[in-house]
């Protein structure tokens, strides 16, 4: 085709579409552009499915590999503690005469002993502290092998005076089972308390490890700040132990940070663990997820002891909220409250009075099987020393 003929065709072209050949290369162009976005949309759309779908898969091995070194030597110990005792004659010598010495150390201690025909002697109570304390005062008796009324009441009184050493104890065996060795002592020895409060009959020291493992785990995976996770993990629920204060765990947990200059990375992991305020970091986010497989994996929870505990603390409160009234124990899953008052403010004659109010009470408050046993105790003692020879 010859120069005059194309351009003659051109004109004929141009004269028939209404398009110069400029426009039409333009209107060809953005037809082409067009196809190329449609295109370009819908490769995206795809290539979005396809990684949905593998950081769905990946999220799985993430979750499933961090609960799998996770998982903990879990010991179910909700109200008994048991200790092996030499032979039968410390056994005799625990009951005492006409089971004299048990009731001193279950009156000292505010706990249950239980003896069979083995060599075991269990102590049943529902406040583990209190069962602490009985178990290494009775550790000390058997040791020291002077079993008697007036030696239980001073073992058991030193014993709870060392509470705060093996809170200290505790607090230490947590926070470096999770990796934390910078935290203020006062801090360490409220961690310590972890190790005698459950949430729905989970312990809380064993889901804190357990949890800060996961949240490691976690953290390693996605590349977070490893030690605000782990940091963030073993304080979450510090709360729950603060039990001088009025307020949520969480609102008491985030507060007690505070006033000992925690980072606030980790106060807000704290602030942050039941979505009660929007997550600000990744951190918070970690936390709440190993919080979340922690206490719903399967047997972590027992909602039932939870609900124990609760009656039985309603059933002391009860009886300490009377005049006079210094110490209240219940026993035998409630079924049994005794009462020990301070013998200046409530006399002989009032002990009566003051049984029949409290059995009152408690049976329009609280909620029970068959009865209730109150026992009123009122005791003066005295002792004297001879002169040193």
């Amino acid at each position: 085709m010859s120069n005059s003929q194309r351009d003659d065709y051109l004109k004929k072209l141009e004269k028939a579409s209404g398009l110069t050949v400029e426009e039409a290369k333009q209107k060809l162009l953005e037809e082409l552009d067009n196809e190329l976005v449609s295109e370009k949309a819908k490769r995206i759309r795809q290539m979005e499915e396809s990684l949905k779908l593998e950081a769905k898969d990946l999220s799985r091995e993430i979750l499933v590999d961090a609960m799998r070194h996770g998982a903990t030597d879990y010991v179910a110990e909700y109200t008994i503690s048991t200790i092996r005792l030499p032979d039968d004659e410390v056994k005799g010598r625990i009951i005492g005469r006409e089971g004299r010495n048990i009731r001193a150390f279950e009156q000292a201690t505010g706990v249950e002993i239980e003896l069979d025909e083995t060599n075991d002697i269990r102590l049943s109570s529902f406040d583990a502290i209190r069962r602490e304390v009985a178990r290494r005062a009775l550790e000390v008796l058997i040791k020291d092998g002077r079993i008697q009324p007036s030696r239980i009441d001073e073992v058991v009184a030193q014993q709870r005076a060392k509470l705060e050493e093996f809170l200290l104890e505790e607090g230490k065996r947590i926070a470096h089972d999770c990796g934390v060795y910078d935290l203020p002592l006062e801090l360490v020895k409220i961690i310590g308390r972890y190790r005698f409060r459950t949430s729905y009959g989970q312990n809380l020291a064993q889901h804190t490890i357990e949890e800060t493992t996961i949240g490691v785990q976690i953290a390693n995976e996605v590349g977070a700040n490893v030690e605000v996770v782990r940091k963030g993990c073993l304080l979450h629920d510090i709360g729950k132990v603060v039990t001088d204060e009025e307020g949520t765990h969480i609102q008491l947990g985030v507060d007690l940070l505070k006033k000992h200059g925690i980072a606030e990375e980790v106060i807000n992991c704290v602030a942050e663990h039941h979505e009660d305020k929007q997550f600000s970091q990744m951190e918070s986010v970690i936390v709440y997820v190993a919080d979340a497989i922690s206490g719903s994996r399967p047997g972590a929870r027992y909602e039932p002891h939870e609900d124990y505990v609760k009656r039985m603390d309603k059933i002391e409160e009860i009886a300490k909220s009377y005049k006079g009234v210094e110490q209240s124990f219940a026993f035998q899953a409630g079924r049994e409250v005794r009462v020990m008052v301070r013998p200046e403010e409530v006399s002989d004659d009032e002990l009566t009075v003051l049984a029949h109010d409290i059995a009152q009470r408690l049976e329009k408050e609280t909620e029970y099987a068959g009865q209730i046993k109150v026992t009123v105790l009122r005791q003066t003692q005295a002792t004297e020393n001879t002169k040193a020879k």
